[in-house]
């Protein structure tokens, strides 16, 4: 059998195989909230071991793109309940992400037209895509220890609505330079106070929000996703080597059901992290940094034990049975990138299993 094939655990949770469908961001919410065509969507792909959804704000402040889903309300929540319903008749499992933006947000997309909050009043110079424009970043207001704090609260509160929604857990996005990752990255982190400076500062709100949402969930269905050396996003890491290792340091008491990291071509950082992290590690495989992870460069990494478990992007896309496809060798189709954002059905649930085909 196909190594990706055989189970696993993480936190509480049995999966049956070791396929995680990653984050992708598909910009198909309508008004902040999915619908039932996001329901089938990820219903259609029940079979992995763990679907990790799309990034969802946890507050309107937290929205960086236009059309994406938010969890902040409970006329969102219960719109999510219909997308868990529809992917646990099928038996399927799955997470939230829960994605803050920080600076990569814009006024045009909060309804007081307020500046986006960033560790460091830094802009990205990145820009916005809206229907037939691009728009520059700003440059953001800078957090004061009172919006960190109500930031946290918002993770919480959006991590019990979760629960309302029927998820099976959280992820909490700590990676591609949204509001986490901002704090942890020196370049986008200036701040002089104790969530600013050395490593053991700049790490402190990501366990802060790690720690909060465990305690209100249950840490057995709390994630966080990083993305060492990453540049997404004008992220610049100065320190990578000694801040992954301490960051896990600092979250192993917490018991998180896994860590789950993106590579960018940094496979000898995921084995620090691997030596350091004793639960469940998630592993979204780019040895090159340039191409799309295959299943086989999955299996290479489970072979190898840097990783207990495997999230792929595009694959999961094109071909929503990818457990069946990966047990008999493909086919396996290939993804629109035409269609990865916004529009209909087309290139979101319109994609034939081998079966239809």
């Amino acid at each position: 059998m196909n190594v990706l094939l055989t189970p696993h655990s993480t936190g509480t949770l049995p999966l049956p195989n070791r396929l995680v469908m990653a984050p992708m961001t598909r910009s198909r919410a309508t008004g902040g909230r999915v619908t039932g065509l996001t329901a089938e969507y990820y219903a259609q792909r029940a079979g992995a071991g763990l679907i990790i959804t799309e990034g969802t704000q946890p507050s309107i402040i937290g929205q960086g793109y236009i059309d994406t889903p938010g969890l902040h309300t409970p006329e969102q929540a219960a719109a999510w309940r219909v997308v868990t319903d529809a992917v646990h008749s099928r038996g399927g499992r799955i997470f939230v992400q829960l994605m803050h933006s920080g600076r990569i947000g814009h006024p045009y997309l909060y309804p007081d037209g307020a500046l986006p909050l960033a560790p460091s009043a830094i802009a990205s110079g990145e820009k916005l895509y809206v229907p037939g424009d691009l728009l520059d970043h700003p440059e953001p207001r800078e957090m004061t220890l009172a919006d960190i704090a109500r930031s946290v609260d918002d993770f919480v509160a959006a991590a019990r609505l979760a629960m309302e929604a029927g998820f099976d857990g959280v992820e909490l996005h700590g990676a591609s330079g949204y509001l986490i990752h901002q704090f942890l990255a020196a370049n986008t982190n200036r701040r002089t106070d104790a969530y600013g400076g050395p490593i053991a500062n700049r790490l402190r709100f990501a366990v802060e929000v790690a720690r909060a949402v465990g305690d209100a969930i249950g840490l057995e269905r709390t994630g966080i996703r990083l993305s060492p050396g990453s540049t997404l996003n004008g992220i610049r890491e100065s320190d990578t080597e000694l801040l992954y290792p301490a960051l896990i340091r600092a979250l192993v008491p917490a018991g998180l059901a896994y860590v789950h990291v993106s590579e960018s071509g940094t496979r000898d950082i995921t084995k620090l992290i691997r030596a350091e992290w004793p639960g469940t590690l998630i592993l979204n495989p780019h040895p090159t940094g340039e191409e799309p992870a295959s299943a086989a460069d999955g299996a290479d990494a489970l072979r190898d034990d840097v990783a207990d478990a495997i999230s792929l992007g595009q694959l999961w896309l094109a071909n929503p049975d990818l457990p069946a496809r990966i047990a008999t060798g493909g086919p396996f189709t290939a993804a629109d990138p035409s269609t990865f954002y916004g529009g209909d059905h087309r290139g979101y649930t319109d994609y034939p299993t081998m079966d239809e085909r």
